[in-house]
């Protein structure tokens, strides 16, 4: 597993934020055509199964996308993303979650999200 320092995660974030961005996108449009084609689902403009489908196959290619750059997608709903990383000899995860501007935050490896603390 290779490690990211705070400034090659955050050139990173950068770099796919707007893969980020449209699997925001696509993830919103698939849960409208899946509650579509739910019984008694509410009709949509976005289309059908074929819609549904196409949605479900770009996500997968979202996510792979991000996955290949070495952070790990911890979430979809929000988006988490971990970067791993070391700080002051510890493994840790630089975190960043939608709505954040930028990975501000981090934490131990052995805590997850609940020990998040922000970046000295």
């Amino acid at each position: 597993m290779s490690l990211f320092t705070v400034a090659q995660a955050r050139a990173e974030l950068a770099r796919i934020r707007p893969t980020l961005d449209r699997l925001v996108a696509v993830r919103a449009d698939a849960a409208e055509l899946a509650a579509a084609m739910g019984p008694g689902g509410p009709p949509t403009p976005l289309g059908g199964m074929p819609e549904l489908k196409a949605a479900e196959a770009l996500l997968d290619e979202l996510i792979t996308e991000v996955q290949q750059t070495g952070a790990h997608l911890k979430g979809l709903a929000p988006l988490l993303l971990d970067f791993p990383a070391s700080l002051g000899g510890q493994d840790v995860l630089l975190c960043w979650l939608e709505g954040d501007a930028g990975i501000d935050w981090y934490h131990r490896v052995d805590l997850g999200f609940a020990g998040r603390r922000p970046l000295p």
